[in-house]
């Protein structure tokens, strides 16, 4: 039997450890850089930090209301209609 020409460990371990390293730098030198983007309110004060634009009129942001039960006390049988009352 021949044996094949097989590349040796040792070359494939260093050309795994080269594409890592220039993995690794071209990572942290296409990173994005922090954007300077302005951000306009959307309520007075709202988000946190904005900038108002010119000619526009900043109301108060609204205030959340309690959530409402419609039907409260229904469906209690699980959702099957029958006639009757069945508990």
């Amino acid at each position: 039997m021949r044996r094949t020409n097989i590349v040796p460990a040792k070359s494939v371990t260093v050309a795994g450890i080269a594409a890592s390293l220039m993995l690794g730098i071209a990572g942290v030198a296409l990173s994005p850089a922090p954007a300077k983007a302005v951000v306009y309110c959307t309520y007075v004060g709202y988000p946190q930090g904005c900038v108002a634009r010119a000619g526009v009129v900043l109301r108060p942001r609204p205030v959340a209301r309690a959530a409402v039960r419609h039907n409260a006390g229904g469906n209690l049988n699980g959702g099957v209609n029958r006639v009757g009352v069945r508990r």
